[in-house]
């Protein structure tokens, strides 16, 4: 019996603190939203990367190009994968809200959650190797390599324009379905006690 309000204590205790921290979220309005997104060449070659930016400043339409400070876009990676999964590089295009390549090139609908447009990630330093994604959004995109430092690239693969996003679960939601779950538990422990 004794055991069963310990149970019922430690649930009471991670229900609170399960509150507060939904409170906090919910408090602080500066919130980075977080994407998926993915690739998939007509030869098999694939990229899959994230992107994030401010929920609460950003325009409906977020565009960026070139080096240097962002405008919305707070990060986003890439990583390229060979057609049999494979890993070629990965980079970091955006990292606190900076752009690391002088090509950079990134047009994002925040109201359809669709990218649209030129768009130009990973590479753009010069670095003999590196490879980028590159192209218009719907139209095509092409995998490439930079082979020498005269800025010559062979294309690897290419697509119709076609690529998929989805945006990541917000932390609030999943702390959320863990305090249902915790509820659950709690209502499972009062049914026991009442037997008891």
């Amino acid at each position: 019996m004794t055991n069963i309000f310990a149970k019922i204590a430690t649930i009471a205790a991670t229900s609170t603190a399960l509150s507060v921290a939904l409170a906090a979220g919910a408090n602080n309005p500066a919130q980075a939203v977080d994407f998926n997104f993915n690739w998939l060449g007509n030869g098999g070659y694939s990229a899959v990367g994230s992107f994030s930016y401010d929920e609460a400043t950003a325009p409906t339409i977020i565009s960026e190009s070139g080096s240097g400070a962002t405008k919305f876009l707070q990060s986003l990676n890439v990583s390229f994968l060979d057609p049999s999964n494979n890993p070629l590089g990965t980079y970091n295009t955006v990292s606190g809200g900076v752009s690391q390549s002088d090509f950079f090139a990134f047009n994002f609908d925040t109201s359809t959650q669709k990218l649209f447009g030129p768009f130009d990630i990973a590479g753009g330093t010069g670095v003999i190797g590196e490879y980028f994604l590159q192209g218009t959004v719907g139209d095509s995109l092409f995998l490439r390599q930079d082979v020498d430092q005269n800025g010559t690239s062979i294309t690897l693969d290419q697509n119709s324009g076609s690529i998929q996003v989805s945006k990541v679960p917000e932390p609030a939601s999943i702390v959320g379905l863990v305090a249902l779950g915790m509820l659950g538990l709690g209502s499972t422990l009062k049914k026991k006690q009442a037997s008891c």
